[in-house]
């Protein structure tokens, strides 16, 4: 793999390619989907093919955010999972203890000389990757050097997505679908970023081939897909 690890974008999407229930940070399909009837029955499914994913996930520290990880109780013992976190300034004090406490390996990836994780001291298991301009490549291949990773689940946000797939770092989908559709243009998507405008951009595309499709319970789908 070019000295970096393997990686798979492993999402939960609504049938539209939505990824969150809407376009601000108090809405997300974590907290929401519980709530929804014809949703809640099958959302256990993903966190079930969630848990036997890679050991070593890559998440923004946006997402992590918004699933509470800045107020959260500090974890008694660490898990065997380990974290790769991009992240400027959403993460607080708070937050990296707590993800320090649950993971087994955290590695913080900003560009912000003034990021918090670099004033905390005492936590033998956070590595900080700072960079002059976010280089998704030099970052996989840290951790593949200093860390033997080999495989990397990507759970980002579509922003980050975007760079990944444009960056050509996208070996392999894992794609749960809800049977939902949620709608709004500013709604976060699986891939985001900034749109093709030229026929010269089209190479930019990234075709892929299904490997396998779930029919999963409650309307739920799973597809997988490798790079071509």
């Amino acid at each position: 793999m070019d000295n970096r690890p393997y990686t798979t974008l492993f999402m939960l999407s609504s049938i539209d390619g939505k990824i969150s229930t809407g376009s601000t940070d108090k809405l997300d399909v974590d907290k929401d989907f519980p709530h929804i009837e014809g949703l809640r029955e099958g959302l256990q499914q993903y966190y079930d093919i969630e848990a036997n994913t890679d050991m070593w996930s890559c998440c923004s520290g946006r997402t992590q955010v918004k699933i509470g990880v800045n107020e959260r109780e500090l974890c008694d013992k660490h898990s065997d999972v380990s974290f790769m976190i991009i992240d400027n300034h959403h993460l607080n004090e708070h937050g990296v203890r707590y993800l320090s406490s649950k993971v087994k390996n955290l590695v913080i990836v900003t560009t912000n000389e003034d990021h918090i994780a670099l004033r905390i001291s005492g936590l033998d298991n956070v590595d900080i990757l700072l960079q002059e301009k976010l280089d998704l490549r030099q970052a996989l291949e840290f951790i593949y050097k200093e860390y033997d990773c080999d495989r990397l689940t990507i759970q980002t946000g579509g922003m980050l997505n975007s760079l990944f797939l444009r960056s050509n770092l996208i070996d392999s989908l894992n794609i749960v679908i809800a049977p939902a559709l949620i709608g709004g243009v500013n709604t976060p998507t699986l891939i985001d970023g900034d749109s093709l405008e030229d026929e010269s951009e089209l190479s930019l595309i990234k075709a892929f081939i299904l490997k396998d499709c779930k029919v999963l319970n409650n309307s739920y789908i799973q597809l997988k897909y490798e790079k071509r």
